[in-house]
């Protein structure tokens, strides 16, 4: 293939490192078919929730639900709307009747666009003392003591699946409110009150464990931006770059997928649900601390957008053009072994910083660079047909993923920007209510099922060893800012048409002025 001068990109490198940015990068919905019979392969933390081949359908011995399933609507014994009340009842387990335990996942983790789960738990007690109410003490003692049961398994997916919603005192109070009520159905040997009390301090252990965490990473400073040299103050030739930390391609990737991984295993699947909650017309409900708690979203985001400047910044920095145009082979090297690992996300951000002004403006630079590994990555990110090469890509991944035989094979690490606006424009395309009021569940079956997808992908345990001084550098060598990027760049190459001369006096007058 002959070697190619860069194109200057039109496209605007950050699209993929905002959380919902606009722009003419916006992929279209995606995912907008008719939901798949069943979800995919669930991971360790999901496997109990779901169960194996948890479809949403009716299953045999599941028992009828009673006084809303009028309200409720299926086809082909799947579950496609019905009202919040009868959504409601229908979570809720009788005697002889528990609910498919896809439902349970997909109604929690959904039904907070309607409401808050502290209400959403009130309402539940309250249904559940109706059904208590129906059943004597006397004779149907066993009946009893088998809903008390039901009750507290499905309060025991509740709160493995979501602890978050657990968080403030009021949903905590809900909980132990409902606890109390079933624990007096078996006063007699104590089996409820052991299960809920072991609930409760697991619950409790599982919320303390996060709150640390969360502390923790609060604490981790990102990397120092770096206003850059001041005219005429390149760093010296022999200062550390990535190059002098790891100098294997192969090696740097599985760090980055190391990164990658850790920092998404903090992404939870209520997160993810507040992309809707938070836009959605019926979000002054929300609970306390919501917006505080898209932290681990906006963290995820902020490593893209620092991968992207770190590596704008080593190629920029460099003094020497050879020495430029080996750091750029090196990122493309990098950013192909993040692709065969299925490490998208890292892909991407590379390739953006690479697209990034400061860098594609140097031409003699990239004369002088095998462009044809680059021109195959830029085809896997390119943005026409909603990013048609980039899911093919992906979906080859996840079939991958879904027969692999080992750890590596089952990484998957998707653009997160794209899996957000595809969550995000699934939500505002489909109606909430269908003309007849009911709620339209078949748009919240594919939201919960691209959700869970995508926490079977965060789950998988990354099989490379961790290299410290390397993932160090990474997460703390200082990035220049944006100014500081241009002013490296126009010194390696100075400003060649009438639009950059004058982007180039204004950039040095301001610093004239500012020293």
């Amino acid at each position: 293939m002959q070697e190619q001068e860069p194109k200057t990109h039109s496209s605007d490198p950050t699209h993929c490192c905002r959380l919902l940015g606009g722009g003419p990068q916006c992929p279209k919905p995606h995912g907008l078919v008719p939901p798949q019979e069943t979800m995919p392969q669930t991971s360790v933390v999901f496997s109990g929730i779901l169960g194996p081949g948890g479809s949403g359908q009716v299953q045999p011995g599941m028992g009828e639900r009673g006084s809303g399933a009028g309200d409720l609507i299926f086809q082909d014994g799947r579950l496609v709307s019905g009202s919040l009340e009868a959504l409601m009842e229908h979570l809720v387990p009788t005697v002889d009747y528990y609910p498919d335990r896809t439902f349970i996942f997909t109604f929690l983790l959904t039904s907070r666009v309607f409401m808050p789960p502290h209400d959403l738990l009130a309402r539940v007690g309250q249904i559940c003392l109706e059904q208590r109410q129906q059943l004597e003490p006397g004779p149907e003692k066993a009946k009893l003591k088998s809903f008390s049961a039901k009750i507290v398994q499905l309060l025991k997916e509740w709160t493995e699946a979501f602890p978050y919603d657990f968080q403030d005192e009021k949903a905590l109070g809900e909980l132990k409110a409902i606890a109390y009520r079933v624990t007096q159905c078996d006063e007699e040997n104590g089996t409820v009150k052991k299960a809920i009390t072991q609930m409760i301090q697991s619950l409790l252990l599982s919320l303390a464990a996060r709150s640390q965490l969360q502390e923790l990473r609060e604490k981790l400073r990102p990397p120092a931006v770096d206003k850059g040299p001041v005219l005429k103050a390149k760093p010296p030739a022999a200062q550390k770059d990535i190059l002098g930390v790891c100098c294997d391609p192969l090696v740097l990737a599985q760090q980055l997928t190391h990164i990658e991984l850790e920092r998404v295993s903090s992404i939870h699947p209520e997160d993810l649900m507040q992309i809707i909650s938070h836009t959605d017309s019926l979000d002054n409900h929300r609970c306390r601390g919501d917006v505080a708690k898209t932290y681990s979203l906006e963290a995820y985001d902020s490593w893209f957008n620092c991968l992207s400047m770190l590596v704008a910044t080593e190629v920029c920095r460099v003094v020497k053009k050879k020495h430029r145009t080996r750091m750029l082979e090196f990122f493309i090297d990098v950013a192909r072994e993040c692709f065969n690992i299925g490490n998208f996300n890292s892909m991407m951000a590379i390739i953006s910083g690479m697209n990034l002004s400061p860098v594609a403006r140097l031409k003699k630079t990239w004369s002088k660079v095998k462009t044809a590994k680059f021109d195959v990555l830029e085809h896997h990110m390119d943005p026409s047909s909603n990013f048609c090469n980039y899911r093919t890509a992906l979906q080859g991944a996840t079939q991958r993923s879904q027969t692999a035989n080992s750890s590596r094979e089952k990484i998957v690490i998707p653009v997160f920007n794209l899996f957000v606006k595809d969550i995000y424009f699934l939500h505002k395309i489909h109606t909430n209510h269908l003309p007849n009021g009911h709620i339209n569940f078949k748009k919240f079956w594919e939201i919960s099922r691209q959700i869970h997808e995508f926490m079977t992908w965060t789950q998988v345990e990354c099989p490379f060893e961790k290299d410290k001084k390397i993932q160090s550098y990474l997460l703390t060598a200082p990035i220049y800012s944006e100014e500081a990027l241009f002013i490296a760049s126009f010194e390696s190459e100075g400003p060649e048409n009438h639009m950059e001369k004058d982007s180039w006096k204004a950039l040095r007058t301001t610093l004239l002025h500012r020293a």
